[in-house]
């Protein structure tokens, strides 16, 4: 008998249970149709509490709950009402998205918000913030793309390890893998640019798809570019060869063997011009050891050549972009190649390992932008009178124009090199005096190609 009435209350408790659900859900979406239209024209104060009864009785109603509910509430905060408590809302909206709607709210993305907001609006220490920003990269890399937060992780851990509270070793080991993750950000922005600036310069039109990422990286790419720039200035004199030399000596024994350690202490070392120390000789020959592959082959090349075997140098350098598969990666190694045969002053040869690098990686503005520096370094050194090697500039000019083009990150920096080419070439009264207005100057020398003189 107590079994059946055991049983029969069971019953009566989950049928109420189901009834209250649904009438629940049933005021959920009543309130939901009644504030999204009001969210949608922007009126957030009249969205704002059925939004909120939706938040707190149905958290898994709808994701655009938690979409919504940031503007409302950031609206909210914006006019200073209720600040407070209004600001636990948007950290607590912020956090339950990830679990009530965790593919439409990803971790990366949303923690990174919520640490950038804390600091903007002064709230946890820089070791909570720092702790956050590090959760999200670390557990959800993929989602962790907020210039802002990027540069708010790597600026709370400088301000950590001048307060002693982080190593150095963590300081750069964070600063690679930031390098690194806005490497590929740009990359990714940059994939289908050529394609598309052909397309565009054809006058071929373009799909709202193809607007869209075209537009993409025309704006963040800049953007990705400060953040780099801004990650060095914190980064500073941190990262000179007083610190690098004694740390990596000090860690050498410990690390000699973590291939990852020792590639990016090579990388570092080189990067920051300590390569003359004998450290890196050693490191070098370490990386070789590890890991034999087309980056050893590159740094192996560098010691021969500073040891004046130009050609092991070469063949070194040819084996390392031989071995490399990676479009990006070879173009990297074709890069560093142009760049050292620049501070050399063997301008030829790195107009040509630039050229080469474009070849494999179209998008690589800073190529194109060392190609123009050779050639305007060679401008006297082209043409048979003034006006030709002054012509040269024009070349040059045409080259920094490509690089703003192909590469939306560095566009200012290459527009203000094209506008200084251009006043070194032919003035318009030089042109008229000339009478070369309209004709072609064919470069006969290692810069090869030609340029139309403009028609006044």
């Amino acid at each position: 008998m107590k079994v059946k009435v055991y049983l029969l209350v069971a019953i009566l408790f989950g049928t109420f249970g189901i009834a209250h659900a649904q009438a629940q859900n049933e005021d959920c979406t009543t309130d939901f149709q009644l504030y999204v239209a009001d969210a949608k024209s922007k009126n957030y104060d009249a969205a704002y509490e059925p939004w909120k009864r939706v938040f707190d009785k149905c958290p898994n109603h709808h994701y655009a709950n938690y979409a919504f509910g940031e503007k409302i509430l950031k609206h909210k905060i914006k006019k200073g009402e209720n600040k407070e408590e209004n600001t636990k809302l948007y950290l607590q909206l912020l956090d339950n998205s990830i679990t009530a709607f965790p593919k439409r709210f990803k971790k990366g993305k949303q923690m990174a918000t919520k640490a950038v907001f804390m600091k903007q609006n002064k709230l946890g220490s820089t070791e909570e913030i720092f702790g956050m920003l590090e959760k999200a990269f670390k557990e959800d890399k993929k989602n962790f793309t907020s210039p802002k937060a990027m540069l708010l992780y790597f600026s709370s851990l400088v301000d950590l390890h001048k307060s002693g509270k982080k190593e150095l070793q963590n300081v750069f080991d964070t600063y690679d893998d930031l390098n690194e993750k806005i490497e590929a950000e740009t990359n990714k922005l940059n994939a289908s640019l050529p394609a598309l600036l052909e397309k565009e310069e054809a006058g071929t039109p373009l799909t709202k798809k193809e607007k869209n990422a075209l537009k993409r990286a025309r704006v963040n790419g800049p953007t990705l570019n400060k953040i780099l720039g801004s990650i060095e200035t914190e980064l500073g004199t941190l990262a000179n060869c007083e610190n690098l030399i004694p740390l990596y000596k000090k860690n050498y024994e410990a690390k000699k063997d973590n291939v990852r350690w020792v590639k990016r202490a090579v990388g570092r070392m080189y990067s920051k011009d300590c390569d003359n120390d004998p450290l890196f000789v050693q490191l070098v020959e370490r990386q070789a050891e590890l890991d034999p592959s087309a980056g050893s082959y590159f740094y192996v090349g560098l010691l021969k050549e500073k040891r004046n075997d130009t050609k092991g140098a070469i063949e070194n350098y040819n084996k390392a972009v031989e071995l490399e598969t990676n479009s990006n990666k070879k173009a990297d190694i074709l890069y560093k190649i142009a760049r050292n045969m620049e501070k050399r002053g063997i301008h030829s040869s790195a107009y040509k390992y630039a050229n080469k690098a474009v070849a494999s990686k179209a998008s690589m503005g800073k190529a194109y932008m060392l190609m123009a520096r050779v050639i305007a370094k060679n401008a006297n050194k082209c043409g048979s009178t003034t006006f030709e090697k002054k012509a040269v500039y024009w070349k040059a000019e045409s080259m920094a124009r490509k690089a703003a083009r192909m590469d939306p990150s560095i566009k200012g920096r290459a527009n203000s090199a094209a506008n200084r080419y251009k006043q070194l070439a032919p003035s318009r009264t030089e042109i008229f005096n000339s009478q070369m207005g309209g004709k072609t100057i064919t470069f006969k020398c290692w810069i090869g190609g030609s340029v139309v003189v403009p028609k006044l």
